[in-house]
Protein backbone atom coordinates (compact mmCIF):
# COMPACT_ATOMS: atom_id res chain seq x y z
CA UNK A 1 0.00 0.00 0.00
CA UNK A 2 1.42 3.39 -0.96
CA UNK A 3 1.33 5.90 1.90
CA UNK A 4 2.08 9.64 1.66
CA UNK A 5 3.60 11.65 4.52
CA UNK A 6 5.88 14.60 5.23
CA UNK A 7 9.61 13.99 5.67
CA UNK A 8 10.71 15.03 9.20
CA UNK A 9 13.94 16.48 7.76
CA UNK A 10 13.15 18.34 4.53
CA UNK A 11 9.34 18.71 4.95
CA UNK A 12 8.72 17.39 1.43
CA UNK A 13 5.65 15.27 0.75
CA UNK A 14 6.94 11.77 -0.06
CA UNK A 15 5.45 8.31 -0.41
CA UNK A 16 6.61 4.85 0.54
CA UNK A 17 5.11 1.43 -0.03
CA UNK A 18 4.06 -0.27 3.20
CA UNK A 19 3.76 -4.04 3.61
CA UNK A 20 0.13 -4.42 4.69
CA UNK A 21 0.49 -8.16 5.37
CA UNK A 22 2.32 -7.28 8.61
CA UNK A 23 0.07 -5.92 11.40
CA UNK A 24 2.79 -3.85 13.10
CA UNK A 25 6.17 -2.93 11.73
CA UNK A 26 9.11 -0.62 12.45
CA UNK A 27 11.98 -0.09 10.03
CA UNK A 28 14.33 2.59 8.68
CA UNK A 29 14.18 3.90 5.13
CA UNK A 30 15.85 6.90 3.50
CA UNK A 31 13.87 9.90 2.26
CA UNK A 32 13.68 9.86 -1.54
CA UNK A 33 14.31 13.65 -1.62
CA UNK A 34 16.99 14.41 1.00
CA UNK A 35 18.33 10.85 1.60
CA UNK A 36 18.14 11.17 5.41
CA UNK A 37 17.16 8.03 7.41
CA UNK A 38 13.56 7.97 8.69
CA UNK A 39 12.24 5.50 11.25
CA UNK A 40 8.80 4.36 10.09
CA UNK A 41 6.37 2.71 12.50
CA UNK A 42 2.88 1.67 11.53
CA UNK A 43 0.01 -0.51 12.69
CA UNK A 44 -2.54 -2.13 10.38
CA UNK A 45 -6.09 -3.18 11.27
CA UNK A 46 -8.76 -4.42 8.85
CA UNK A 47 -6.52 -3.51 5.87
CA UNK A 48 -6.27 0.12 7.02
CA UNK A 49 -3.44 2.08 8.60
CA UNK A 50 -4.46 2.77 12.20
CA UNK A 51 -1.23 4.40 13.37
CA UNK A 52 1.70 5.85 11.42
CA UNK A 53 4.84 7.67 12.56
CA UNK A 54 7.83 8.97 10.61
CA UNK A 55 10.62 10.02 12.98
CA UNK A 56 14.01 11.62 12.26
CA UNK A 57 16.88 9.33 13.24
CA UNK A 58 19.28 11.80 14.70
Amino acid sequence: MEHYFTCPYCAEQISMVLDTSVRRQTYVEDCEVCCQPIELTYTMQDDEIRQFQAIAMG
